[in-house]
């Protein structure tokens, strides 16, 4: 595959940061995630991810985190006849390959530019479509023709957005999609603040804007809107294979509620 420059700004950089921490767990003896289109697009780009600065830690909890999302997209589709996955702030995330869809219909979205680069390593086909949109012009909604419940996945995006375009989000998603599913990560307040000291965050001059403390406060922005789970990565099964060192880590951050609620997966029902 010929060699693709990339030319990305703020948060639009940030995709690369999943990519990598994905890409290199092909080479650990016991990856968390198995991601071989992760590593053949890293290969394929003319960019030097050394630059990010991405701390080992945070590589090991974006492995996780798509692992949990992967497993949430999974069962729903297992147990649907015509699934309708939407993947909001895709970058270059191969889930839809990694859960093997091939039944209904699954929509990438992401800023144009961002699917420009997308479609250099992804097609679309009878199943898959990509839709290129900022997630906050919800004129995209009208490109969906399938009616029903959907899994709307949104990782490594709403952090980025203020308040008020979450709650619009969320809002217009029940409306269009009633009784869905949608899971997403979510910092605390105190990490949406400090979020800009992460040396990749700081890299790349991505904002962060929106954190939440309680994730029951989600349900008091939409009737019917209901939390169905808060997922930490001190549950992440995979933290048993990892060295002695990182395993008292995520011990001792398991013990203080605020370091543990500091990053963390909410899954609701809509």
């Amino acid at each position: 595959m010929q060699s693709q420059k990339v030319k990305l700004t703020q948060e639009k950089e940030t995709l690369l940061i999943p990519l990598y921490s994905k890409a290199i767990q092909a080479d650990q003896s016991r990856p968390i995630i198995d991601d071989p289109k992760a590593k053949e697009i890293l290969q394929s780009m003319d960019y030097d991810f050394s630059q990010l600065k991405i701390p080992r830690q945070s590589l090991l909890t974006l492995a996780m985190r798509a692992k949990r999302l992967d497993y949430y997209v999974r069962t729903y589709i297992e147990r649907s006849k015509n699934p309708i996955v939407l993947h909001l702030g895709c970058g270059l995330d191969s889930r839809v390959l990694r859960v093997a869809h091939t039944k209904g219909s699954w929509y990438d979205l992401d800023y144009p530019e961002v699917i420009e680069l997308r479609s250099k390593f992804y097609e679309e086909s009878e199943h898959y479509h990509m839709i290129s949109s900022s997630v906050t012009d919800f004129n995209w909604i009208d490109q969906i023709i399938e009616n029903g419940s959907a899994c709307i996945i949104a990782e490594g995006l709403l952090m980025y957005l203020k308040e008020d375009d979450v709650k619009q989000l969320v809002a217009s998603l029940q409306a269009r999609f009633p009784e869905s599913e949608m899971a997403f990560d979510a910092y605390s307040r105190i990490t949406a603040r400090s979020a800009g000291r992460h040396p990749s965050i700081r890299r790349t001059g991505a904002v962060i804007n929106w954190g939440i403390d309680d994730a029951r406060q989600i349900e008091s922005w939409g009737k019917g809107t209901h939390v169905v789970e808060e997922w930490f990565f001190t549950d992440s099964e995979d933290i048993m294979d990892m060295g002695l060192g990182l395993r008292m880590l995520f011990g001792i951050v398991k013990l203080f509620s605020v370091a543990k609620r500091a990053h963390r997966i909410i899954r609701i029902q809509l």
